[in-house]
């Protein structure tokens, strides 16, 4: 399991299942015991658990605003 995966605030993610709107690509809008992510294709934004989002995260690409 990814469980040392390190995430920030506005990085974007890659889910392993894809929305509805068929994009994989999510950015994270809330960081906590909860993690809320936008979808970057509908707009569409999704709140979960910590341990729900780490089973469901598939990588993390790194925002350029914040990793420099």
């Amino acid at each position: 399991m990814n469980n040392n995966v390190e995430f920030n605030l506005a990085d974007e993610v890659i889910m392993k299942k894809p929305h509805a709107c068929g994009t994989n690509l999510w950015t994270i809008t809330r960081n906590g015991a909860d993690i809320k992510i936008k979808c970057n294709n509908c707009g569409r934004e999704i709140m979960m658990d910590r341990l729900e989002f780490m089973r469901k995260l598939k990588k993390v690409i790194k925002n350029e605003k914040t990793s420099s």
